[in-house]
């Protein structure tokens, strides 16, 4: 399992569009990964569960992965979190 905080830097957080783009990345790793925050876990696969959390710029999460490719899937969705996904 793999662990790495980081600090939402999409200008409108991961909301709608911002939100898609992340959920289709998380699914191309076989890995189950999960976005954390405040103590709520939610799967990074689900557009819902990733809604859910009000997720805005600025904010710290925790994006956590168990599989063959976790170190990848937690590299990958974190520099795009750290990005601005929608330049």
């Amino acid at each position: 399992m793999v662990t790495k905080s980081v600090t939402v830097n999409t200008q409108v957080g991961l909301h709608a569009r911002p939100a898609t783009f992340f959920i289709q990345k998380a699914t191309e790793f076989k890995s189950t990964i999960w976005i954390e925050k405040d103590e709520r876990r939610v799967n990074a696969k689900s557009l819902l569960g990733v809604l859910s959390l009000g997720i805005v710029k600025g904010m710290d999460i925790t994006l956590i992965a168990d599989g063959s490719d976790e170190v990848a899937a937690v590299e990958a969705l974190a520099n795009m979190v750290s990005a601005d996904l929608a330049d």
